[in-house]
């Protein structure tokens, strides 16, 4: 991170980390009360395979103050319909997030298969002027603050048994 660090001051750029997470109707455990004795149970209706995922943007820079830049997706299970964020997705969020932001951006990301595509690698080669990547190591979630958001996020909807992905993905903006 240090690299992205300097290369981000020296070309007065922001420090972008970039990650998704997703959820599904069935929701995640979570704690809650209860009376003595008698275990809590939420009913999940558990039909239709939709989910709602999130993609989302922390940016850092000397001086300014950080911001959330977040993009948004339901997929309710139709057929041909991508269940997740694909590689234009990711392209298209990170050209907004330039717009947006107004500078050059330093993005530190994981290493999900679509950011490493050939497509996304010769987007990231057009754009060099503006766009410097950096990858975090194979398995560090601790090291991306959007793991924090996202948990954060999930548990807020943790006792949450929602009926439809209208109220799910309502659930899932406001956390």
């Amino acid at each position: 991170m240090a690299a992205g660090k300097s290369t981000a001051a020296a070309g007065g750029a922001w420090i972008v980390c970039e990650g998704e997470a997703s959820q599904s109707l069935r929701p995640p455990r979570a704690r809650t009360w209860g009376r003595v004795g008698r275990t809590p149970v939420v009913s999940v209706r558990g039909r239709g395979s939709g989910r709602v995922s999130v993609a989302g943007m922390t940016c850092f820079k000397k001086g300014e103050r950080s911001r959330l830049i977040y993009s948004f997706r339901v997929h309710r299970g139709r057929r041909g319909e991508p269940k997740g964020f694909i590689r234009r997705d990711h392209r298209d969020f990170i050209v907004r997030a330039h717009i947006r932001l107004g500078s050059p951006i330093v993005l530190v990301w994981d290493n999900l298969r679509t950011h490493l595509m050939p497509q996304m690698k010769a987007f990231i080669a057009a754009n060099e002027d503006w766009l410097t990547v950096f990858h975090f190591p194979a398995y560090a979630p601790d090291l991306t603050p959007q793991e924090g958001i996202w948990s954060l996020v999930k548990r807020t909807i943790g006792n949450l048994a929602a009926a439809n992905l209208d109220q799910m993905a309502t659930a899932v903006k406001t956390g």
